[in-house]
């Protein structure tokens, strides 16, 4: 509900003033709390129309900061699951989307803006929709986002193109990873990253564990193997999910895994193309 209207508008106003001094001098300290404190007192009115319409002001401001510009971003994406309806947290998520189209220092920021969009358009029923939104994205490029966080927004590219059975652009988004990368020591403490290097920020909360993720990984392979009715490479990820310690150590994981296992070992076993091979191999001897 947008109220306080005339008063919102004057303190606006008066943060503006702060903001093109301390933009024009080149503080970024003082530009980045000014516009903090503007979209925070858009959002303690509930004027979500202002705020908007002051996120794309803001960003548009001549010589603006980018630290600025992040420093916005940042904040507004904490308001996003704060919203009233549906509405107005997609013309958020929308609006900061397109300030951040094009912009490096932000690029995090919007491919999570992305992911939460196409789970939007996913709730509505409109898989292609999100499949193409997700796909706008190449997380491989980023160098500050976390290992964990790139490969789960990879897989999420997988798993919508399978679901919308595009399964050449699920094979080429599926090579994308390596499955070396889930064999990698998650122990090691984190090394400081060297000069010059970039700072790989910490992952949301919400982002599945190294192992967690090679699970969704050879799960998404299995679905799209059994589409050509690849059984030697469906077995190969069943063997792959079944020593994933959590599974391996857990009977109502590992009895259906191995169950699975065996079932594509003998369709495998009986398909017309080793039949073929054995033949020949008889024939030859």
């Amino acid at each position: 509900m947008e109220n306080g209207g005339g008063n919102l508008d004057v303190q606006i106003e008066a943060l503006l003033n702060v903001e093109k001094q301390t933009r024009q001098s080149g503080d970024v300290a003082g530009t980045r709390k000014a516009v903090n404190d503007i979209l925070q007192l858009c959002f303690d009115a509930r004027a979500w129309k202002t705020l908007t319409d002051q996120i794309v002001l803001l960003s548009k401001r001549r010589g603006q900061l980018k630290q600025a510009v992040q420093a916005m971003v940042q904040q507004a994406m904490q308001y996003i699951d704060q919203t009233p309806d549906l509405d107005t947290k997609v013309e958020l998520i929308k609006t900061l989307n397109s300030v951040s189209a094009g912009k490096i220092y932000v690029e995090i920021e919007r491919a999570r803006l992305i992911k939460k969009l196409a789970k939007i358009k996913e709730e509505q029923g409109l898989i292609a929709e999100a499949a193409d939104l997700m796909q706008e994205i190449a997380v491989e490029t980023f160098g500050a986002m976390a290992k964990t966080e790139k490969t789960a927004f990879i897989l999420e590219q997988v798993r919508l193109c399978l679901d919308r059975q595009d399964y050449v652009r699920a094979q080429i988004l599926s090579r994308k990873i390596s499955p070396r990368v889930f064999e990698a020591e998650t122990s090691k403490e984190k090394k400081k990253p060297k000069e010059g290097e970039s700072i790989i920020e910490e992952p949301p909360a919400d982002i599945p564990s190294l192992l967690e993720l090679k699970k969704i990984y050879y799960q998404l392979m299995i679905r799209y193997h059994s589409h050509s009715n690849d059984y030697l490479e469906i077995c190969r990820c069943y063997k792959a999910i079944y020593e994933i310690p959590s599974v391996k150590e857990d009977p109502s994981q590992w009895i259906p895994v191995k169950y699975l296992f065996f079932v594509y070992i003998f369709c495998f076993s009986h398909s017309p193309v080793v039949h073929k091979v054995l033949c020949m191999h008889i024939c030859l001897t």
